[in-house]
């Protein structure tokens, strides 16, 4: 039987359903402009010119959350897979981490909805623990789609 380092067990998965289509949903994720709008906790800021995002497989992306104290969090990680406009495949951790074990976000987004006028969004990260109410990066996940809901929200009223 084949050990499993411990990277492979820590994981967990987010799922949400948005009042957006699909197409809405993945230029949020794909738009350097966009990401900047919600890639972070609220309370948290991305400022847009630290985002850059080289939205291929291979590419690489980087973006830097800075909290209310000044402390900066700079990301980054590379796509591994880009399947327009359901999956995003791609590490994630600091931008010294090897991306060979860095942990990797998948995010599925589906159809929902009887003309598909919403979208269901799985977020699932392997390589890092989390759980409602951690303080930490499920919880910052979490924050971050709520951004999501109201920059498409307020998407769908311009």
């Amino acid at each position: 039987m084949p050990e499993q380092t411990a990277s492979a067990t820590k994981q967990f998965t987010i799922t949400r359903v948005f009042d957006a289509p699909r197409d809405l949903v993945w230029q949020a994720w794909t738009d350097p402009d966009e990401a900047a709008i919600w890639w972070h906790p609220r309370g948290i800021i991305t400022p847009r010119e630290s985002v850059d995002l080289d939205v291929r497989p291979g590419g690489r992306y980087r973006y830097t959350m800075i909290a209310p104290d000044g402390t900066e969090y700079p990301t980054a990680g590379v796509y591994r897979e880009i399947t327009p406009p359901e999956r995003l495949v791609m590490t994630w951790g600091s931008p010294d981490d090897p991306d060979e074990t860095a942990p990797v976000l998948t995010i599925e987004l589906a159809e929902h909805g009887e003309r598909g006028e919403q979208t269901r969004m799985t977020f699932h990260v392997l390589g890092v623990d989390g759980a409602p109410g951690d303080e930490n990066v499920y919880d910052g996940w979490d924050s971050a789609f709520d951004l999501l809901v109201e920059h498409l929200d307020d998407s769908g009223r311009e």
